[in-house]
C-alpha cells in the first residue's frame, strides 16, 4: 500500500487562504472542515486503511505559499501494527513561503509491539515564513498492558531556512527496546515522547515566554524542556502516561498559535473527538 497526499495553499490577497492544489491516492484522504480562524483552512488527513503494516508507505507534501496560513492535522492516531519482515515508511515534506504560517499537527503515532517504522521529515521555510510542527510517539497499547519491547523506530527531521540546513535530528530505537525505554540514560520509563518545533525569524525572543507556557502546561508527571538551536525553538516531551502528555502538548500548542501566530487558541475539533 502506498498512500499519497499533496496539498498546496495560497493567499488570495484579501487576508484569506485558499486551497490551490489537492492530490490524494488511497488509502490517503483529506477532509476540509471549518476551522476556528476565519480565512485559515484546516486540512484533516485520513488513512482509510486503519493503520500501517510492513511495507506500507505514506508520502505527504504540504506547502503554504507566501502569505498563506493553514493548519494540517489528522483525523485519528496513526497505528503502526506488528511487522516482522518489513518496515512501514512515512515521508513528510513541508514548505512555507515568506510571510506564511503552517501548522503540522498530527495526532499520536502508536507503535504496537513488534512494529517497524521509518519516518522522515524535511521542512523548507523561507525568510519571514513561520512553521509550527510536532510529532507524538506512543510506545505500545497501554490500555492493553502492551509495551514496545521489540521492533524498530527510526525517525529523522531536517529544517532548512532559505535552502540552508539549520537543524537536524535523528532517533533510532532497535534491539532491546524495553531496556532502552527504561534506562535513566534512555527514556527513563517513558510511555510517550513528543517534539514541538517552531521556526520564526525572532524565535530567540520567544524562548523565555515559551518556557513559562511550558511550565504551566505540564501536569501529571509530564516532563518537558525548551531550547533554541539554529533559529528553531525546540521543545521535548516525555511522560509515563500518554494521556497527560497529550493534554499538556495541546495546551502548549494553543499558547504558541495564539501568542506567536496571532490565531485563535482552539485546536482543530478532531483533536478532541
Amino acid at each position: 500500500m502506498r498512500g499519497v497526499t499533496e496539498l498546496a495553499f495560497v493567499a488570495d490577497g484579501g487576508g484569506h487562504t485558499r486551497l490551490k492544489h489537492l492530490y490524494q491516492r488511497a488509502p490517503a484522504r483529506v477532509l476540509m472542515p471549518d476551522g476556528a480562524d476565519a480565512g485559515v483552512p484546516v486540512a484533516v488527513l485520513l488513512n482509510t486503511g486503519g493503520g500501517l503494516v510492513g511495507g506500507d508507505r505514506l508520502d505527504i507534501r504540504v506547502s503554504a505559499a507566501a502569505g498563506a496560513r493553514a493548519v494540517v492535522t489528522q483525523q485519528a492516531a496513526e497505528k503502526v501494527y506488528r511487522a516482522p519482515d518489513a518496515a512501514s515508511r512515512i515521508d513528510v515534506r513541508l514548505s512555507v513561503g515568506a510571510g506564511g504560517w503552517l501548522e503540522w499537527l498530527p495526532q499520536e503515532t502508536i507503535l504496537f509491539n513488534g512494529a517497524q517504522l521509518r519516518r522522515s521529515g524535511v521542512a523548507e521555510v523561507a525568510a519571514g515564513g513561520r512553521l509550527l510542527a510536532g510529532e507524538v510517539l506512543v510506545f505500545g497499547r497501554r490500555a492493553r498492558g502492551e509495551t514496545f519491547a521489540r521492533g524498530l523506530i527510526e525517525e529523522r527531521w531536517e529544517i532548512r531556512r532559505d535552502g540552508r540546513p539549520v537543524w537536524a535530528d535523528a532517533l533510532r530505537l532497535d534491539g532491546d527496546l524495553a531496556r532502552t525505554l527504561a534506562a535513566a540514560g534512555g527514556l527513563f520509563g517513558a510511555a510517550a515522547i513528543a517534539s514541538t518545533l517552531l521556526v520564526d525569524d525572532h524565535v530567540s525572543g520567544h524562548l523565555d515566554a515559551a518556557r513559562q507556557w511550558l511550565a504551566q502546561a505540564c501536569t501529571d508527571g509530564v516532563q518537558a524542556a525548551a531550547t533554541v538551536v539554529g533559529g528553531v525553538l525546540i521543545t521535548r516531551w516525555l511522560a509515563a502516561d500518554p494521556l497527560p502528555l497529550r493534554s499538556s502538548f495541546a495546551r502548549y500548542w494553543s499558547e504558541l498559535r495564539r501568542r506567536i501566530g496571532g490565531l485563535n487558541g482552539a485546536l482543530p475539533r478532531v483533536w478532541w473527538s
